[in-house]
């Protein structure tokens, strides 16, 4: 009788195996059409494809498309959670949030499907995306945001505490610059600000990554600063 569940566990942790073994080869696919073709081309059956498996295998492992997404972000939010804790946490606070929010632009700079992907997902009401998305995967990409978010909710703590900043909820601030860092990301990708320069009268001027960049750093500041 033991030999019999012996038996049974290993296959049952063989199988489990591949059921991750087949999901990260997805995924893997999944983001190098993201960064191929960008969020917006990239279909079930292109995933598929370059698996080597039909659309059923892919719905077998996902619930469907956003779930895919979901977790394909996730992957995106690992790597710039890696990248955010280089920056040093021995500086001034200042420094550091400075540093971190010039790390996040950078990050979205060299991944524009970060960015794409973040912001399909965001313009989905809550309610909508608890129908759609598994509760683990959801789990799995709110801990994929909050591992990135506590980086800074960190350096505006330790801010607060030197006086430096004036911040009353650091996670609703660092929540906030996350979105609106993802819209100023896309203003990059376009390249170009409207202003009127007369009454009715439109004017486009190019724009550079470094203003984003540089923006992106002041309005952080700003905003911690002013409390």
């Amino acid at each position: 009788m033991a030999g019999t569940t012996s038996t049974t566990d290993r296959r049952r942790t063989a199988a489990q195996a591949r059921r991750r073994a087949r999901e990260r080869e997805i995924l893997d696919a999944t983001r190098a059409l993201f960064d191929e073709r960008g969020v917006r081309d990239a279909q079930i059956e292109d995933v598929a494809r370059a698996v080597g498996v039909n659309r059923a295998i892919i719905y077998r492992h996902f619930s469907g498309k956003e779930e895919l997404f979901a977790l394909t972000l996730v992957g995106y939010l690992d790597d710039l959670a890696a990248e955010l804790r280089a920056v040093p946490t021995t500086g001034e606070p200042v420094d550091r949030v400075g540093a971190i929010t010039g790390a996040f632009v950078d990050f979205g700079l060299e991944h524009p499907a970060f960015v794409d992907c973040a912001q399909t997902l965001m313009r989905r009401p809550g309610p909508e995306l608890l129908d759609e998305i598994s509760e683990s995967a959801l789990f799995r990409l709110g801990r994929g945001i909050a591992g990135c978010l506590a980086v800074l909710t960190d350096a505006l703590r330790a801010g607060n505490e030197a006086g430096d900043f004036k911040v009353p909820d650091v996670d609703l601030l660092a929540n906030t610059l996350y979105a609106s860092g993802l819209g100023a990301l896309q203003l990059a990708r376009v390249g170009m600000v409207v202003k009127e320069v007369a009454p009715g009268i439109p004017a486009v001027e190019p724009l550079s990554p470094a203003q984003i960049k540089q923006h992106l750093v002041d309005t952080a500041l700003t905003f911690a600063r002013a409390g």
